[in-house]
């Protein structure tokens, strides 16, 4: 009697899928692996000291771990909150106060978020001790440079959502900064010269306006939840394959050891 599992294996479903057989082929396995999309970022290989975690600390898994909690726990918030000045602070008490589990969810993605900001400088810590940014890994380190400002960002602009007090100031004090930024700031070095005024420089354009208020809410809104997000997401595959790509994790272990 053929099994369930052989049957399947055996369609036409299963095939689309994968297009090559399991014969116990050291070809078959690579082929397996690299011609699926579903499991390309996972090499046949991997170097021995990859598995060790005094070595890697596992903080860029553990990164994205801590997006992939924070995705699914904003997409549940985004059902219980609106992004106006007049519903904003009301939907986060009545999430704290009459939603079941609320205070759970909105702590989970608010621990995350902070922890997603340690996790990703310790990753960045990690790598620079480990001399994981030299020759050929420059571009892959930029990529995580650039993760690690989305991160920044992504943190920034969830700040404000509550609209409470204490974070309407503090994204009052944040984007004051900004009008001191270089050639785009009204106040920044060679921005007089270029035409930057206090309606039409970075400031501006980040807040909607000349200080914090409604447009600024809805703009950190889309930010945070659709533009930022994206390409997040979008750099990290960048970043995963590159990391394949580049031979897998470096290490110290010059020999071609593997498991």
């Amino acid at each position: 009697m053929i099994s369930p599992m052989k049957k399947f294996r055996e369609s036409e479903i299963y095939k689309s899928i994968f297009r090559h057989k399991y014969d116990d082929t050291q070809r078959n396995r690579a082929l397996q692996i690299v011609d699926n999309v579903f499991l390309h970022l996972h090499p046949v290989r991997i170097p021995r000291h990859a598995t060790n975690i005094g070595f890697t600390w596992g903080m860029g898994g553990i990164t994205f771990l801590l997006f992939l909690i924070l995705t699914l726990t904003g997409v549940i918030l985004m059902f219980y909150y609106r992004p106006t000045a007049q519903y904003a602070y009301e939907d986060m008490k009545y999430l704290m106060n009459d939603v079941a589990f609320g205070p759970f969810v909105r702590n989970m993605h608010r621990w995350a978020a902070h922890a997603m900001v340690i996790t990703v400088m310790l990753h960045m810590f990690r790598v620079f001790l480990t001399g994981s940014y030299k020759p050929p890994r420059e571009f892959n380190w930029v990529i995580g440079v650039l993760l690690l400002v989305l991160t920044f960002l992504l943190s920034f602009t969830g700040y404000l959502l509550p609209w409470d007090q204490l974070s309407i100031w503090a994204v009052t004090v944040g984007t004051n900064m900004a009008r001191a930024t270089p050639l785009i700031g009204h106040e920044g070095p060679f921005g007089p010269e270029l035409g930057m005024r206090i309606d039409n420089d970075i400031r501006f354009l980040l807040l909607g306006g000349t200080q914090v208020g409604p447009p600024t809410l809805l703009r950190f809104y889309v930010g945070h939840c659709i533009f930022l997000p994206l390409i997040a997401a979008i750099f990290m595959v960048v970043h995963f394959w590159r990391i394949r790509k580049d031979g897998g994790i470096s290490g110290p272990d010059t020999t071609k050891k593997t498991f």
